[in-house]
């Protein structure tokens, strides 16, 4: 698909097409303002033919708006495959998040993302193209980019599409692309230890944000199956690795969860393994699937939770809940759609 190819690869393609590079130019640039072949004007309608098999055709098939302003996009592809995305206004700007992957194999309990596994990876462009058409959405260009973060945490595991999500970084960070910079592009993972060595490696300046949730391999083990592969001491371990390899500070999830991760014991371990590491932890009150037994606590549980944290010098807030009324947790709403709710 043209919307996985970078700006430099976009003329090497125009030049297999026996086109000249302005072609190449001129198809990059339609791509990146979301504009269907049908829009593009400044291109013949035999180019448009001959082209037509590897134009982007993904598009936006439905829009639900919550009663705090979140939006919650529902994208397809033509293999009739569909995506969630989630735009969020703060007063910095628009931030959204992206999905990586059509469902999940990662089996994470609290999640509705993986309620019916893994369909397939996303290619970068299939990524890319989620941000470009909100971008367009909200009236944006590239020139004129609306939205100013991205948040690797939709629907599937980023590091488990490691190559897609990688190339995707690349293009959307490109100066010739939306020009999103690194820093403001975070990726969540649930503790993949060997792709996050992978990541390290590449010296992105994005910022890691790792999905704990538990303070023991053991109660991770029930709601997380990763932690049947990796432990969290590995994963601490990789994090460290990971800093000391980009200089960036780790961000760690813990979606509190009534009567499984959030007693006074697991303050105690939570402050310990992560004391003296240029980290933040980032309280979640559970935002309930209906498919899964567990209860979220109440926000008012997640802010003393987060201030005996700070109390042991662990930097910690609690999230902002957002589009609770709009299925708001990850593939919640994908879900009730194939199931034609």
């Amino acid at each position: 698909m043209l919307a996985d190819f970078s700006y430099e690869e976009m003329k090497i393609y125009a030049k297999v097409k026996n086109l000249p590079t302005f072609r190449g130019e001129q198809i990059f640039e339609a791509i990146l303002g979301a504009k269907t072949l049908e829009e593009i004007s400044n291109i013949p309608n035999a180019l448009k033919e001959q082209i037509r098999e590897d134009y982007p055709d993904y598009k936006i098939e439905g829009v639900f708006e919550s009663k705090d302003g979140t939006k919650k996009y529902i994208i397809s592809y033509p293999d009739g495959n569909i995506v969630e995305s989630v735009l969020m206004k703060y007063k910095y700007g628009y931030t959204v998040c992206l999905s990586t992957q059509v469902g999940c194999r990662m089996g994470c309990k609290f999640c509705a993302s993986t309620l019916n596994g893994l369909v397939r990876n996303l290619t970068a462009g299939e990524i890319l193209g989620q941000a470009l058409l909100i971008n367009r959405e909200l009236g944006g260009t590239k020139k004129n980019r609306m939205i100013t973060n991205i948040v690797l945490m939709g629907s599937g595991e980023p590091l488990d599409n490691y190559d897609n999500v990688c190339k995707f970084i690349d293009l959307v960070s490109s100066q010739r692309g939306l020009n999103v910079s690194q820093r403001n592009i975070s990726l969540s993972t649930c503790g993949l230890v060997d792709k996050i060595d992978l990541l390290a490696e590449k010296k992105y300046n994005i910022t890691l944000t790792i999905s704990l949730h538990s303070t023991t391999d053991e109660k991770r083990r029930e709601i997380m199956p990763i932690a049947n592969r990796y432990s969290i001491k590995e994963i601490i371990s990789a994090c460290k690795r990971y800093y000391e390899k980009t200089g960036r500070r780790i961000y760690f999830e813990y979606t509190l969860i009534k009567g499984v991760n959030d007693s006074e014991k697991d303050v105690e371990r939570l402050s310990s393994m992560l004391r003296g590491f240029n980290c933040h932890v980032n309280i979640i009150p559970l935002n309930s699937v209906k498919e899964r037994n567990l209860i979220g606590t109440t926000r008012l549980e997640a802010y003393k939770f987060s201030d005996k944290l700070n109390e042991k010098k662990i930097s910690a807030t609690v999230r902002r809940t957002m589009g609770e009324d709009i299925e708001g947790a990850c593939g919640q709403l994908r879900n009730k759609i194939l199931k034609g709710g």
